[in-house]
């Protein structure tokens, strides 16, 4: 059996700029965390926590209850860490290859999402969620049938009117898409919601979604703050995450981003220029306009 754990990359919010008073948020959503064997995974919670406990010593001093304190990746991977706090760093990456030792593998899928304000981009969140997830499931069942073993996977905790409304979803899914896809039935059941203060591994997935998060942003976003990325953390992440996993581009002239080369230096979107590129000299609003007239004279081909 394996277990995967898993958490949000982003939001399903609208995106328009980093600089965007308003939509500025996250330029993907999907979902991001680990799998590993179900023998492997108590012991891999143990270490976590361990590693855990250590790094935030002097934070769970006064703490009530140790056990169920936790850190949010949020927290853990700002836009300077790698500069004030590099030992975040470094434990990441040690618990990244426990966690590899372990037979486990990383994972991600994300979409990019359109630039505009949800009227200008026909914004559903709730599909956009749905969506992510769908394709999320599609991928690790594809994983687990490659490993011809049964999957089971966990995510953070939601409210209870949420869980409720994406659990038929899911189940609907999971067995339409059975019919013609054997490997859906490797998922024992939709996708088990667990509340985070009480599992390590699902503590450890939202730092694996933030650190995609962070990446992604690196690949999306021309001047993004997380330029760290690479230098921290190519090396660890190389081979590291299984061979589903994707970012998917938003009509791009460039390939979708697969496996560890998002947290690689080179990102296919901005390529590093020999001379001096026509778009220096533009503001990143007629870039964005340029670009979005581009897609709608696209769409709008099509359909003819």
């Amino acid at each position: 059996m394996l277990l995967a754990y898993i958490d949000e990359i982003g939001e399903p919010g609208a995106f328009i700029s980093r600089d965007h008073e308003r939509f500025h948020t996250s330029p993907s959503f999907g979902y991001a965390g680990f799998v590993i064997e179900a023998e492997c995974a108590r012991g891999f919670g143990q270490r976590f926590t361990h590693e855990k406990r250590t790094l935030f010593a002097s934070e769970l001093v006064d703490h009530p209850n140790p056990g169920q304190w936790e850190k949010k990746g949020a927290s853990m991977f700002r836009p300077t860490t790698a500069a004030t706090h590099p030992q975040h760093l470094r434990v990441f990456s040690g618990l990244v290859k426990t966690m590899r030792s372990m037979r486990g593998m990383l994972f991600y899928y994300a979409d990019e999402k359109p630039l505009g304000t949800p009227k200008q981009t026909n914004l559903d969140p709730a599909a956009r969620e749905t969506a992510a997830m769908q394709e999320t499931l599609n991928r690790l069942c594809t994983y687990a049938e490659r490993r011809g073993q049964n999957l089971l996977v966990m995510i953070d905790q939601i409210n209870e009117k949420t869980r409720a409304e994406r659990l038929p979803q899911m189940y609907g899914h999971i067995f339409r898409r059975s019919a013609d896809r054997p490997e859906m039935k490797r998922i024992v059941e939709p996708p088990m919601h667990v509340d985070s203060v009480l599992s390590a591994n699902i503590q450890f997935a939202d730092w694996i979604a933030a650190a995609t998060t962070r990446a992604i942003d690196n690949q999306l976003v021309r001047d993004s703050p997380y330029h760290w990325v690479p230098a921290s953390w190519s090396h660890t992440m190389s081979g590291g995450f299984t061979h589903e996993s994707k970012l998917h581009l938003w009509h791009r002239g460039v390939d979708d981003i697969h496996n560890s080369a998002l947290f690689f230096k080179e990102r296919p979107l901005y390529p590093i220029a020999a001379g001096h590129r026509i778009s220096d000299g533009l503001p990143s609003a007629t870039l964005r306009k340029i670009h979005a007239a581009a897609v709608r004279a696209e769409e709008s081909q099509r359909k003819r």
